[in-house]
């Protein structure tokens, strides 16, 4: 099909503003135009890639925020830990600090959702991340498809890990080794996550994927651990699943079929 000349260049524009590729856009459009009552989680590249040490940023915040308002990732160059709160994008570096973050700042890895909360409880004891994600089970209809989670509280606490700055092709293990971690107490705040079947495990974190942000903004990261009290837990099932995979010559190039379960989990605990 050929494009009409202001239709393609309008889509040139979109091209350069969000270094999207033109059949990103054009896929994104169409999904919009058909889908437009449906709940969607977006992800950008697999973690497969992730894990294989492909960290080149794929797409901007500026694209990323079309397509969802809650969600986590991380940052080109595996620049710490994101967290997509009520539409604003954040970076929990690994020194600590947290800051919002401008439409150019690209991601490799991220996934987003539009939250609306299908069902609720309050939890009235939270001893552990075990505990938590006990209760989260008992919300979830089914195992076989993914799920947005949010929780929202007072913490008592919140142990958290924020990846620093690693050049590309290091593997995810390696980089993860070297990860400062923080042990947040007495702190409001919010965890942002997200649970994908364990057949998922090629693309996405298999199980739960978490991380944190307080009311403040100015402290977070991946959840290691966490304990609280009458915290509200809210969650939203995800059947329609989006992936936009990166073009780069580093992505194309790479041998993506290892199994990547064992090094996930090592990466996330």
């Amino acid at each position: 099909m050929k494009l009409p000349v202001p239709l393609w260049r309008a889509l040139e524009v979109r091209r350069r503003e969000t270094g999207q590729t033109a059949n990103q856009i054009v896929v994104a459009a169409l999904a919009d135009f058909l889908q437009v009552d449906h709940a969607t989680l977006f992800q950008v590249s697999s973690s497969t890639a992730l894990v294989e040490g492909i960290y080149e940023g794929a797409t901007t915040v500026a694209s990323l925020r079309e397509h969802g308002d809650f969600g986590l990732g991380t940052f080109d160059a595996l620049d710490g830990e994101m967290v997509v709160l009520d539409g604003r994008v954040y970076q929990c570096r690994a020194d600590g600090s947290v800051q919002e973050v401008d439409g150019a700042t690209r991601t490799p890895f991220a996934v987003v959702t539009r939250f609306a909360a299908e069902r609720s409880r309050v939890l009235a004891e939270v001893a552990d991340i075990a505990a938590l994600e006990r209760a989260l089970d008992e919300l979830r209809r089914s195992d076989n498809i993914f799920y947005a989670i949010r929780v929202d509280g007072l913490f008592r606490r919140v142990h958290t890990r924020a990846m620093a700055r690693t050049r590309e092709g290091v593997p995810l293990v390696e980089a993860a080794a070297h990860q400062p971690e923080f042990e947040l107490r007495d702190v409001r705040g919010t965890l942002v996550g997200f649970f994908s079947p364990p057949y998922a495990a090629s693309v996405s974190v298999p199980g739960y994927h978490l991380h944190f942000l307080t009311e403040d903004r100015r402290a977070g990261g991946h959840v290691l651990d966490c304990a609280g009290s009458d915290l509200n837990v809210e969650i939203q099932h995800e059947a329609d699943v989006r992936l936009a995979l990166p073009e780069s010559s580093a992505f194309l190039d790479a041998d993506l079929t290892r199994d990547p379960t064992a090094d996930l989990a090592k990466a996330e605990k």
